[in-house]
């Protein structure tokens, strides 16, 4: 059984591990270019599960080789968006289309404020559950 000690948010790989170093994420973009896959850097303030569009921080680097730079890049982000989810994703272009074959997080916000789970009873005495982030209570750029 694996236990989310500290309520963090889990979404993409290495989300059960403490934070990347910046060795760690360097290592993940050497394994990324090596396949030829192409890097871009996201963020958001609203990491609900179904949100899976985050912003674009500049555009996916198609052809840049250096993981150096691609780490530039993902500071200039975390230096931009302090308070907001990075991540990175790979993505693989050989069968024609962008798929994401790596996603995970750079940067958290220094609190995470999790989410919470509403219940409503509906016809049929079925139930049902909607789950929603807690910094969606607040208006966006004001959430963290």
């Amino acid at each position: 059984m694996m236990t989310n000690h500290g309520n963090r948010l889990t979404q993409g790989q290495f989300s059960f591990l403490p934070d990347l170093t910046d060795a760690q994420i360097s290592r993940q973009i050497e394994y990324a270019l090596r396949n030829n896959y192409a890097v871009g850097i996201e963020y958001t303030d609203d990491p609900h599960p179904r949100n899976t569009y985050w912003e674009m921080f500049g555009n996916p680097m198609f052809d840049l080789k250096d993981p150096g730079g691609i780490l530039m890049e993902i500071n200039n982000c975390r230096k931009a968006f302090p308070q907001h989810y990075v991540r990175v994703t790979a993505f693989d272009s050989t069968q024609g289309v962008e798929s994401p074959r790596m996603s995970f997080i750079v940067n958290r916000p220094a609190r995470e404020p999790g989410f919470g789970l509403a219940r409503t009873e509906v016809e049929g005495r079925q139930v049902r559950y909607r789950i929603s982030s807690y910094a969606t209570d607040k208006p966006e750029g004001e959430r963290y």
